[in-house]
């Protein structure tokens, strides 16, 4: 099969709607498994007794488990309990938590990075426990763990593919989709890697400029 430009300029722009809803995953992902990344790792760190024991199996089960059997679940397996939702949320929501418990061992590692003598010179100083987390430990265990972060986003980003088993329309569902139609795989597929790769190759830099910077 002969390579088609004809067909090529045809196709992409269908194939670039599919990359925004990658893009949308990616964002919405991230923001995601940021956020509740962060809350189990402060959970984990404040060590009450049952609590951070059910937080911590429940990340080490999620980092055990393939994203695609947790979208499967997600997706198939919470309507039968009366909780449906559409297929881009299911897959936006299965990417945040799996990428949160990534998430959370970082921030885990950063906050573990702040010296012993900052928590104790917060306490000598009386801070509470909110101004302790804000304004000293979280601004210096963030900062080490930005680069980390950054890769887990990059990868989030690859990773939405997988969700094209669960019927998400992103770039990689969009070419099969005219593959089939077209009996044509060569240009879809190909465009379709070329895209994840403008995207992730950029950003990949981007983040290694970050963490030199940092550094």
């Amino acid at each position: 099969m002969n390579w088609d430009w004809s067909f090529a300029w045809e196709i992409l722009p269908r194939l670039l709607e599919g990359l925004a809803v990658t893009v949308q995953i990616t964002l919405i992902g991230s923001a995601i498994a940021m956020v509740l990344g962060l809350v189990i790792a402060v959970v984990r760190h404040s060590k009450l007794p049952v609590i951070s024991a059910l937080v911590g199996g429940l990340v080490q089960f999620i980092r055990g488990t393939p994203l695609l059997v947790q979208a499967f679940f997600l997706f198939y397996v919470f309507p039968s309990y009366g909780l449906t939702l559409p297929a881009l949320t299911t897959g936006i929501i299965a990417i945040g938590i799996h990428y949160s418990a990534y998430a959370a061992e970082a921030y885990r590692a950063g906050i573990e990075s702040v010296p012993r003598g900052q928590w104790e010179a917060a306490t000598a100083l009386s801070l509470s426990p909110r101004r302790r987390w804000t304004g000293v430990v979280l601004p210096q265990a963030i900062r080490a763990v930005i680069p980390s972060l950054g890769n887990y986003v990059i990868a989030m980003f690859k990773d939405s593919a997988i969700l094209a088993a669960i019927t998400v329309v992103e770039v990689l569902n969009t070419a099969q989709a005219i593959g089939s139609d077209s009996f044509r795989y060569l240009e879809p597929l190909t465009l379709a890697a070329l895209l994840y790769l403008l995207v992730s190759y950029p950003a990949a830099k981007l983040i290694r400029r970050l963490e030199h910077r940092l550094a």
